[in-house]
């Protein structure tokens, strides 16, 4: 029977929301939201001494953190070479750079804090849908080995049954310095990191108002209030209200998966054999991994965010997909169903920043376990710092706006922009 249930969470204990330890009066920094990003920013400062309190609306690590691919990419959400075009070859070199440092980041701290979560540089596999996107493919090995000095490499139509045990592709390109890990596990170890340094998490604890009175934050919770120097903003796609101008600017957007029953060790080896990372050239792309033995496959099935309904329908169309994809699949039983919400920028970019002492790491577009954790980390650094976030990269261009202000935090376009995306596939 098919379980609405992330199946990550019967890989681990997450946190228990029982006895939440009291609030306390006053800290120096405030961070809002446990997943990646603000964990990792308060193990960074928590490290150096600093009293952070971590405010979930949740539990800790409910969100996306827990229920993603467990995918840890190089790269930005935008090609690179649009990056180029955009804002140039030295800032798009530093933020390639950046997309490299996250990477080496979640390494570190796994390897320092002994998080059992399987990280592993299996690397990632971008599959061509199309003849079109395999000669785009070509000149992308080019592109990154000229630009960036990145070594990618291109894997033809005939030699593809080494990679993946699918005949819909034609050809790819593998990028081996990208890794996977249990997401799940990865959020329970941060956490857990976190809390060793010494910084206090507070689930059940969600920010109604958020105001400043005069050098200090005086943060509303639904458990209490307390006072900060300063406030990081770390909530995703979960912005809420209490930050406005930031939800303003985040667009939430759903993300499905399944998990197939385990599959013989025979099969699995024959649909990855590698343990790639694997994801499609589509717009309306797949994701897909391998997990002890499991198929992991997930897609923007529907771009409003999770609830019973979207779950339920997404899980047919994966489902759908997983077989065309790999059609020794068809009579294989799909266990799990689940969704999150991710965050995108109306220009596709992530972004940090600072606005009168609330700094924030926003806009993560599927890449939030790598940037996220990476972010994080930077963002506490800067604060340390006084301000230096304002040199970084992911800083200087703007964080846009809806165009003509049509938009308040609720996404009401998005199923004009799933149609979009469809019809985009299809014209290519």
């Amino acid at each position: 029977m098919l379980k609405q249930r992330t199946f990550w969470l019967d890989t681990v204990s997450m946190p228990s929301d029982e006895n939440p330890s009291p609030l306390p009066e006053r800290v120096a920094i405030v961070v809002i939201g446990s997943g990646y990003t603000g964990l990792s920013a308060a193990y960074a400062l928590a490290k150096r001494g600093v009293s952070v309190a971590v405010l979930e609306a949740e539990t800790i690590g409910w969100g996306a953190s827990s229920r993603n691919g467990g995918m840890v990419l190089t790269g930005l959400k935008l090609p690179m070479q649009t990056v180029i075009q955009r804002y140039g070859r030295e800032l798009a070199k530093r933020l390639f750079q950046c997309s490299l440092d996250s990477i080496d980041t979640v390494e570190q701290i796994v390897r320092e804090e002994n998080i059992d979560c399987g990280f592993a540089r299996t690397g990632h596999l971008l599959a061509a849908n199309k003849p079109k996107h395999y000669d785009a493919l070509k000149d992308e090995v080019d592109f990154m080995a000229r630009e960036f000095n990145h070594n990618v490499r291109l894997v033809p139509p005939s030699e593809l049954q080494s990679e993946i045990g699918s005949r819909v592709y034609h050809g790819a390109l593998v990028d081996e310095v990208s890794a996977g890990v249990n997401p799940a596990q990865y959020v329970v170890g941060l956490a857990r990191a976190a809390e060793k340094a010494g910084a206090s998490l507070h689930a059940r604890a969600r920010v109604n108002r958020l105001e400043r009175s005069g050098t200090r934050f005086v943060v509303e919770t639904g458990r209490g209030k307390l006072e900060a120097e300063s406030v990081f903003v770390a909530t995703a796609g979960y912005t809420g209200s209490a930050t406005k101008s930031l939800q303003k600017k985040v667009i939430p957007i759903g993300s499905f998966i399944i998990a197939t029953e385990k599959l013989p060790d025979d099969l699995a080896r024959e649909l990855s054999p590698k343990n790639r990372m694997i994801f499609d050239y589509k717009h309306y792309l797949n994701y897909f991994r391998l997990w002890d033995g499991r198929m992991i496959f997930g897609g923007r099935a529907a771009f409003f965010p999770e609830n019973e309904n979207t779950i339920a329908k997404s899980a047919e169309i994966l489902r759908r997909e997983m077989v065309t994809v790999y059609p020794q699949l068809k009579d294989v039983a799909v266990e799990y169903a689940w969704g999150g919400t991710l965050d995108f920028a109306f220009d596709m970019m992530t972004h940090v920043g600072e606005e009168n002492g609330m700094y924030y790491a926003l806009g993560f577009a599927g890449h939030g376990v790598a940037m996220g954790t990476y972010l994080g980390k930077t963002v506490a650094e800067a604060m340390l710092a006084g301000g230096t976030i304002r040199e970084h990269p992911f800083a200087q261009f703007k964080f846009p706006n809806a165009p003509l202000g049509l938009y308040d935090g609720r996404p009401w376009f998005l199923p004009f922009a799933g149609m979009w995306h469809k019809a985009l596939d299809w014209v290519e």
